[in-house]
């Protein structure tokens, strides 16, 4: 009867996702989906390749950073929102680019929760995958219960949308919608930014024990002439690495000026900058 019961308690356990290791040995999940198959281990912590230009193989200057003067990527503006990036770039070239979540507290949000400097966590679930992301707070679910998208009626944009996906095999491939946008939102700090009709295909995959590769396609009926096709990976870290939740407010030494520009302090308390209007 104990013996029973405990094979019945294993089965349950795997049916809704078990994490399971040897002693010593790195923990790893297990889950099964609804149908049988036994969906990939993501388990871990992962931290993106590069730095936060969002789309690296169109990256101008090659060893261009967001949030520094002259650095760009060929998102495919139309005329009106191609002026608007021109603009924000233009700002980020005097320090004035605004960014929402300077402060912290809200959400990056979408596409821009796969394009942060801090660590991820990629929870697999039979019903939902969640994207967690250390630099936050972000929390992206993915529903893979066979949910559709809410109504027109019935959806309202939120700074992560809606993601409703599936598998194919071990590749995640989820549908986004209702996102924020612009100017609630941005994608990163070069200035690029979308409207709230940005719509996105993602094929997220394991490409080997230590990648995890993420294919976005990208729409904006709004902002974009066509689609924008970007690729990110993310690296495991080492077993026992852990992932903390803080705040920018935190001990936050960086004044804003009344004009709009963040101030860098020294060690004295004082500004570094040489402009401090």
């Amino acid at each position: 009867m104990a013996r029973a019961a405990l094979a019945l308690s294993v089965v349950s356990a795997l049916a809704l996702g078990a994490v399971v290791a040897a002693p010593g040995a790195a923990w790893a999940q297990k889950v099964i989906a609804k149908d049988g198959h036994e969906l990939p281990d993501w388990s871990g912590v992962w931290q993106m390749n590069g730095n936060t230009v969002f789309d690296q193989a169109t990256k101008t200057p090659a060893n261009g950073v967001a949030g520094l003067p002259g650095t760009t990527e060929a998102v495919p503006y139309n005329a009106e929102w191609k002026q608007r990036y021109e603009a924000n770039k233009a700002k980020v070239a005097i320090d004035r680019f605004p960014d929402p979540i300077t402060a912290c507290g809200t959400p990056s949000g979408w596409p821009r929760a796969l394009n942060t400097p801090d660590t991820n966590e990629f929870v697999v679930r039979p019903e939902q995958t969640w994207i967690v992301t250390e630099n936050g707070p972000n929390v992206v679910r993915i529903y893979t219960d066979g949910r559709a998208h809410p109504g027109p009626d019935d959806i309202w944009p939120t700074y992560s949308g809606d993601s409703v996906g599936h598998w194919e095999g071990d590749t995640l491939v989820f549908d986004t919608i209702g996102v924020k946008g612009w100017p609630y939102q941005i994608i990163d700090r070069t200035g690029a930014v979308s409207s709230d009709q940005l719509h996105s295909v993602t094929r997220m995959r394991k490409i080997d024990d230590h990648t995890i590769e993420a294919d976005i396609t990208l729409d904006d009926k709004v902002a974009f002439t066509g689609p924008w096709h970007v690729v990110k990976r993310f690296r495991k870290l080492p077993v026992g690495t852990r992932a903390y939740d803080y705040a920018c407010g935190e001990n936050n030494r960086n004044l804003v000026t009344p004009s709009g520009k963040t101030l860098t302090l020294g060690t004295d308390g004082k500004p570094i900058d040489k402009d401090t209007n």
